[in-house]
């Protein structure tokens, strides 16, 4: 039997306790979180991993699995196209993060390194939707710093003062390539497109304890070994034109909609995850506002209007995808 592909294909997000999260998905959101008392750090809003397999919340195709989309091979071309890559699962992964405490500082593997030490490697990029005053990233290490060092660092729970700071404010990104130290600071939300991976190496976690109070794992082998001690002190990304990142996984653009005016002119019939910065699109039954996320087929008008003035991200293929 054929299904009609919708040309806005909307999911139930999979909530994500953390340790460093909070309840902005539901006082700036809106959000109905699972739980009244415990933080909530992460919602993931496209993804098909096996333990957070996002369902489709309305419409023809209404309770199917993402991950069931992209294996019955009908569906995959009629909603992510010819130029969709071939693997076995999604690619791709799109999250909204809570940061009201920092992060751990970690590292995820490159590609030749993930499968020897059991994981995927993991590429990302963070636009930053919201930042509190003095919000700051932890992005590459400073000038001088070297393996010996930071392992000395380590040994002396001095790590903080080898990481490059990076004061941030909201509609700022950077590109988080695999194999670059990083963290997330306090104060922050963050929308963030990376590959379908959650392989994280922590290397060093503020001698904090988890929501079970104990201490979490550290993997400091593994991340001495993946960390690039060439990546000395990068700073935020800047747009070029309307593109945020282009790289072999993702293809990350940011639009402008006036009021009144159809977001088809910035899909251009790709297929594309939408994201609303700020603002709303409406269409028939469809209504999305901030942090909302939605897949727009391949070849879909996707008539959505601006209501009011509207900024959104677009998630596509890598490179012409």
């Amino acid at each position: 039997m054929s299904v009609s592909i919708p040309s806005c294909i909307r999911f139930t997000p999979v909530y994500q306790t953390r340790v460093w999260g909070g309840r902005l998905l539901e006082t700036r959101l809106g959000r109905e979180l699972p739980d009244s008392e415990f933080p909530y750090g992460e919602s993931w809003d496209v993804s098909a991993r096996e333990e957070a397999d996002c369902e489709v919340s309305a419409g023809s195709l209404q309770g199917k699995r993402l991950s069931e989309l992209w294996s019955d091979r009908t569906l995959r071309s009629a909603i992510f196209g010819e130029k969709a890559p071939e693997s076995d699962r999604f690619p791709l992964l799109c999250k909204i993060l809570d940061a009201r405490e920092k992060l751990s500082i970690q590292v995820h593997p490159p590609a030749e390194l993930a499968k020897e030490l059991g994981g995927d490697s993991k590429t990302e990029v963070w636009y930053i939707a919201d930042a509190e005053p003095g919000a700051v990233l932890y992005v590459g290490l400073k000038g001088g710093v070297d393996r010996a060092a930071f392992r000395r660092a380590l040994e002396t729970g001095d790590v903080e003062h080898c990481v490059h700071l990076l004061p941030v404010s909201a509609g700022q990104f950077i590109f988080i390539p695999s194999g670059r130290l990083h963290a997330i600071g306090a104060g922050l939300m963050i929308y963030e497109i990376q590959q379908n991976s959650d392989t994280t190496y922590r290397v060093f976690d503020w001698n904090r304890v988890g929501i079970d109070g104990r201490l979490r794992t550290l993997h400091v082998e593994e991340s001495l070994r993946c960390i690039d001690f060439s990546d000395v002190e990068p700073e935020m990304d800047r747009i070029d034109g309307n593109v945020i990142v282009d790289c072999e996984h993702f293809r990350l653009e940011k639009h402008s909609i006036r009021a009144g005016e159809s977001i088809a002119q910035a899909i251009q019939e790709r297929f594309a995850i939408l994201t609303i910065i700020s603002g709303a699109v409406s269409g028939g039954d469809t209504l999305m506002k901030e942090g909302d996320f939605a897949i727009i087929p391949v070849g879909s008008y996707a008539d959505l209007i601006a209501d009011g003035d509207t900024e959104i991200l677009i998630t596509t293929w890598g490179g012409n995808g």
